[in-house]
């Protein structure tokens, strides 16, 4: 059975424009886009599809792409906002992620965080865990579950830990290959396993190239954090002191690989942008997040200009909203800061930040053949906007244009706005 969604449609096919399309009609079958007409014309082949037509002041959009959070840490959201990151993980992270040891703890969590991520517009999120597995698995099921595309890692952790939270490197490889086998079980297309150590200060070489191993033997991702703030990358140079910087630590564990996203990148050398550029590493900028912890201020358009693909994530909860409206505001204000100081940087505009949160997320992870914008043969990943809802900021007490709508959304909407939420086809999340 088919489905033919008929009205607005707004989605990016380059990096610097949105593409507006006023009036659509976008045909999905078996969870792909099978055609797209932009009079808002049904195929003939598509006339007895069911139809789904968008009300004035609502608007299709892609599904967005958090590249990362930290799916046990939502209990902490907006805690410990005045510690800087390395007092803050001891602190308030790791007494956290203790708990994941019990399971019925772990299940009230992550069904919490799946479904409030769904229903922030939140299609397609990568996920770190706890170094606890059984309860990483139960992540991965509740985000089969629920309907939404994951990618989901076991956290390694070795050394320079708290609480006794550190596990052996015996222990952790073994727990990690038993956690990629128990993702493979689920059957599930959306969901997968990826490597995650939790950075480079919490693992040893040893653990890290174990790491590198296993995600060359099952061809998997890797996540995990760089150049976060200055203290931690003070700490790798001690730890590390045959590495010229920080990105060459997990170069030297085969870490640094296409299918590679690293968190932050506040603080990348030029030399190691050519590094993580000639390796196709992606970074995921996390702007809440180098605001709340006080870390810094990640300039995508120098990653831009050494060919590093970049998309947004909510790093909750060190981010302290799980919304990645709310990631590309921050986006917008932190690349404003950075020309306050810098009169030769260009800030970030509306159409740029929409398409780091879609498509720019869907290339980061080298799924832009799948997902990210709305093109024949593409999964949908979707989401219905509504902007004329009521009493909210976003309300509508005039008559907009479509661009209009979609800058009132990024600059002020919230989960509110967003109606229904698919994910392949699927929906997932009907308000």
């Amino acid at each position: 059975m088919s489905c033919t969604f008929i009205g607005p449609v707004v989605h990016s096919l380059k990096k610097d424009e949105i593409t507006i399309i006023k009036e659509a009609a976008i045909t999905v079958s078996n969870g792909k886009i099978t055609s797209i007409n932009s009079n808002g014309k049904i195929d003939c082949e598509c006339e007895n599809s069911t139809i789904i037509r968008l009300k004035t002041g609502q608007f299709l959009c892609p599904g967005f792409i958090d590249l990362h959070i930290h799916a046990s840490q939502f209990p902490n959201i907006c805690l410990g906002m005045d510690k800087p990151l390395l007092a803050w993980l001891c602190t308030y992270t790791i007494p956290l992620e203790k708990k994941y040891n019990d399971i019925s703890f772990a299940e009230k969590v992550y069904n919490y965080i799946v479904n409030t991520t769904l229903k922030c517009g939140t299609t397609t999120a990568c996920y770190y865990g706890t170094m606890f597995r059984q309860s990483t698995e139960k992540l991965a099921q509740i985000a089969s579950n629920l309907g939404q595309r994951a990618l989901i890692g076991k956290v390694n952790i070795n050394q320079n830990s708290v609480l006794d939270y550190v596990e052996t490197t015996e222990d952790s490889l073994k727990e990690t290959e038993e956690f990629i086998q128990s993702v493979k079980k689920l059957n599930d297309p959306l969901i997968e396993a990826v490597i995650t150590p939790s950075f480079a200060i919490s693992c040893d070489m040893d653990l890290m190239k174990g790491l590198g191993a296993l995600a060359s033997k099952y061809n998997l991702y890797i996540q995990t954090h760089v150049s976060e703030n200055k203290e931690g990358v003070d700490f790798v140079f001690k730890l590390f002191p045959d590495c010229k910087n920080y990105s060459e630590v997990y170069d030297k564990a085969n870490l640094l690989t296409a299918k590679t996203i690293l968190g932050h990148g506040v603080y990348l050398t030029n030399e190691e942008h050519t590094l993580l550029s000639e390796k196709g590493v992606a970074i995921a900028h996390c702007p809440n997040s180098n605001t709340m912890l006080q870390s810094g201020e990640c300039d995508v358009r120098s990653l831009w200009k050494n060919c590093i693909n970049v998309g947004l994530g909510t790093d909750v909860s060190g981010g302290c909203n799980p919304s990645v409206l709310d990631a590309m505001r921050s986006a917008l204000a932190n690349s404003l800061h950075i020309s306050f100081h810098n009169q030769d940087h260009i800030p970030l505009n509306f159409h740029e930040v929409f398409y780091m949160a879609t498509s720019g997320g869907a290339e980061a992870l080298r799924k832009d053949h799948l997902i990210g914008n709305f093109v024949v043969g593409k999964e949908f990943d979707a989401l219905i906007v509504d902007m004329d809802i009521g009493s909210t900021l976003s309300g509508t007490l005039q008559e907009h244009t479509l661009l209009e709508l979609v800058q009132k959304f990024i600059y002020c909407g919230d989960d509110r706005n967003i109606k229904s939420v698919y994910v392949n086809g699927k929906l997932v999340i009907n308000k």
